[in-house]
């Protein structure tokens, strides 16, 4: 250890001659343990809610969707399906189709997404485990089911236990001849079988899941989909994965991965974190000023120390290093304190839910999540560290100015 950091180290513990720098250096030090303790523990609640939104739209999202890059709908070839279903990074992969279209049950309507599905789009997806009111089956004894968004099914008001009134799906007719006699609207009807949650987002409000077949003949197609959604196997490479899948469709295709499709939703969470980041930094940095403050009477209180260490031949350098390294220290000790206090707070809310979400019967969790991440602490270890020394730099500088030998002593 150099010398001046052991003196540093000194003037930290040591008494001082005046009894208001101890009390400036303490609230230096507490100001600074708060700020780096809530930095971590503001960082790491956008990280659980991160975290968990994405982890429930990934349960309506696939591992990867491929879709066409013109154009609404495309028809998969049997060889493109047969290849993709055959490789050994890929589980499941589902033929969906979607579209807007205009629901009316008894005297309510509302527009939304009908979105047509096989039989495997549950085995991709996990929308099944997150059904709330009845149950995810779109096909059964002959008749198609619709399973809903919850909040279309508040919209509509449709009713569990009304087994007599169907919901109506209405689609405009893409092949309309021009003749007052026929309807511009296709007119199909559906039972309702369940309702699914996927946290208040889109999928909730404009969602309505329909049988593929249903879907096509509501839409006068064929063969055709909007997307093909494919699952990984958990072991897979995912662009290893979309490198083989890009080999088999071929131009004229987008394949996106999970972050691809949420990708303005990743966005918006961390520029949210990032700027409650430097808003939380800036208080940091008005703490500092208690910091300047003690050192700068910590060095008034020194002077003759430091004189008698410049006789003994320190040079200004030096000087200057020890109250640098006092700053660092009061720096390290304060972000110490900070960074324990905001694990423990972390790990309490983890574990006990401490602090609760208001309105939680509207939320999938009761208590806010937390997800602490290593990134984080170094950010902010660097960040109170910088703010640190340049607060002790002002002081340090002027300690370093003072003379060997102090006249009329």
């Amino acid at each position: 250890m150099n010398l001046p950091f052991k003196i540093a180290r000194r003037y930290l513990f040591a008494k001082k001659s005046t009894n208001a720098i101890n009390i400036i250096s303490g609230i230096s030090v507490f100001g600074i343990t708060v700020g780096a303790a809530a930095l971590i523990i503001i960082l790491s609640v956008f990280n659980g809610f991160g975290e968990l939104l994405g982890s429930l739209f990934d349960r309506f999202n696939p591992d990867v969707r491929i879709t066409a890059s013109e154009g609404k709908v495309f028809t998969p070839t049997a060889t493109q399906l047969t290849q993709l279903r055959a490789l050994e990074s890929v589980e499941y992969c589902s033929e969906t189709l979607e579209e807007n279209a205009m629901f009316e049950y008894g005297k309510n309507t509302d527009f939304g997404i009908i979105k047509g599905v096989d039989e495997w789009f549950d085995e991709v997806t996990a929308l099944d485990t997150m059904v709330r009111l009845g149950r995810y089956s779109l096909q059964e004894n002959g008749r198609d089911y619709a399973v809903l968004g919850l909040g279309m099914q508040q919209k509509l008001d449709v009713n569990m236990s009304d087994l007599i009134n169907p919901i109506s799906v209405y689609m405009p007719k893409r092949k309309v001849k021009n003749s007052l006699m026929e309807q511009p609207f296709k007119k199909r009807i559906i039972n309702f079988g369940g309702s699914f949650l996927v946290q208040q987002s889109d999928f909730d409000e404009q969602y309505v899941i329909v049988p593929m077949d249903f879907a096509r003949e509501l839409l006068s197609y064929t063969d055709e989909v909007s997307a093909l959604e494919v699952k990984l196997r958990p072991e897979a490479n995912a662009p290893a994965a979309i490198a083989e899948i890009r080999g088999i469709m071929g131009d004229g295709f987008d394949i996106k991965d999970r972050y691809q499709q949420n990708a303005a939703f990743f966005k918006i969470m961390n520029i949210e974190k990032w700027i409650a980041y430097v808003i939380l930094s800036f208080t940091l940095v008005l703490v500092a000023f208690n910091m300047v403050g003690s050192l700068w009477m910590l060095v008034i209180d020194k002077k003759q120390d430091i004189a008698i260490l410049k006789s003994m031949g320190a040079t200004a350098k030096m000087i200057r290093n020890i109250f640098l390294s006092e700053g660092l220290l009061l720096s390290l000790l304060g972000v110490g304190i900070g960074f324990a206090i905001a694990i423990l707070a972390c790990l309490a809310q983890q574990y006990f839910g401490f602090i609760t979400l208001q309105g939680g019967d509207a939320f999938l969790i009761e208590a806010y999540p937390v997800k602490m991440h290593l990134w984080d602490f170094i950010v902010v270890f660097i960040t109170v560290v910088a703010i640190g020394t340049l607060a002790a730099l002002l002081p340090a500088v002027r300690a370093s100015r003072i003379e060997a030998i102090i006249r009329g002593e």
